[in-house]
């Protein structure tokens, strides 16, 4: 192909992808590093119907952005970086992205993303090799029933830091799987209220564990200060019971002490 043919090729592909740009509602930049083909071919026919996604060289990538009029989002587009376009809101399509993550086990050299904890309890493991490996951790661990058991949880790896071989060793023979493989969203954009969303990080199973734990806290808050509601209200009238079943005894002691 010359050079006039391979012009009019990258300015079509520019046109072509600001058109669909400017016809959308969302316009996501994410990474593919580490993913492997297949996942990314499976991911990309799983949101087929709810995106379209584009993988374009850098330049490309910007041109389209600054023909569409968009500004703000080119330090976003590095290395292993592709579009997604679509019709969905920005928390929307993180969404259905977070569910196409797979779990994977933790390699030699990998920086943690969040702490690295192993929990207490009984594993597979039997006594051996394993029981130095696994003290070599700090962890505490005893023999019960022919496998190795972990006397307490403990933080192995912090945040941040590096994943040692030894480590990552560990965390598969236990069939720990610290990290997900999928799209990682590195901004969003929505087209319509020109707004950049950079942390769009989607965890329905933490969320949910969240809402049950405040919904905890707060009964317990509303009971103490006998807040009436209808969560609150039957133990607010065992508790009014209660008291008043304590008070009619009082009463009735004094009665005696009195006729004495």
């Amino acid at each position: 192909m010359d050079k006039k043919n391979t012009i009019n090729l990258k300015e079509k592909n520019v046109e072509e992808l600001a058109q669909k740009i400017k016809k959308s509602r969302t316009l996501m930049i994410a990474s593919i590093k580490n993913l492997p083909s297949k996942q990314f071919q499976d991911i990309k026919k799983s949101i087929r119907k709810d995106a379209y996604v584009r993988v374009a060289k850098k330049n490309i990538m910007i041109r389209s952005l600054e023909k569409s009029n968009i500004i703000g989002l080119n330090d976003y587009i590095v290395s292993d970086c592709i579009l997604i376009i679509s019709d969905l809101e920005s928390y929307d399509l993180a969404a259905k992205l977070a569910k196409k993550k797979t779990p994977v086990f933790a390699k030699a050299g990998q920086i943690a993303l969040e702490d690295i904890e192993i929990k207490d309890g009984p594993t597979s493991l039997v006594p051996g090799p394993a029981i130095s490996e696994l003290g070599a951790l700090g962890l505490q661990v005893s023999v019960e029933n022919g496998k190795i058991s972990i006397r307490k949880s403990k933080v192995v790896i912090k945040k941040g830091q590096k994943i040692k071989e030894n480590e990552a060793s560990i965390l598969q023979k236990l069939n720990i799987m610290p990290f997900n493989v999928g799209l990682n969203v590195n901004a969003s954009y929505d087209i319509h209220n020109n707004k950049i969303y950079t942390e769009l990080k989607i965890d329905p199973e933490g969320y949910a564990r969240e809402l049950k734990e405040a919904a905890s806290k707060s009964l317990g808050f509303a009971q103490k200060i006998l807040y009436v509601c209808k969560d609150t209200i039957n133990y607010l009238l065992s508790k009014a019971n209660s008291h008043a079943n304590a008070l009619s005894k009082y009463e009735n002691i004094i009665g005696e002490n009195k006729n004495e």
